[in-house]
């Protein structure tokens, strides 16, 4: 009796596996065990990529702009530099004398140096 037992036991266990290979190979083990056992996991872990894939996005989008930003403020300190050269230039008093020639204005140009009044409070 004990032997038919066994042999019980291993033809059932010979069908189980022949069974677990005939579930996976069809796909029902794996959309109705595995899946609907751990949907809330799957979907969990779903939605935790694509956070993850939404704010790797978001961060590839904040380093250009922040590349594009320093390449403007590069670009705007470059003109500044220019500017105030051009107009350390112009203000010299030789290129304002220039100017007002050129311009025709009826301005003269100082001879003696300006001079300083003091008012004494009383």
């Amino acid at each position: 009796m004990e032997e038919s037992a066994k042999k019980t036991k291993q033809k059932m266990g010979e069908n189980r596996s022949g069974s677990f290979m005939k579930e996976l190979l069809s796909g029902s083990m794996v959309t109705e065990k595995i899946i609907l056992k751990n949907l809330w996991y799957v979907l969990l872990l779903t939605l935790l990529a694509a956070v993850y894939i939404g704010n790797r996005f978001h961060a590839e989008k904040i380093t250009r702009e922040t590349a594009r930003l320093q390449r403007e403020v590069k670009e705007l300190r470059a003109e500044s530099l220019a500017t105030s050269a051009d107009l350390m230039y112009i203000s010299r008093q030789s290129e304002v004398y220039k100017l007002v020639k050129e311009r025709g204005l009826d301005l003269e140009e100082l001879k003696s140096p300006p001079y300083r009044l003091i008012v004494e409070r009383k």
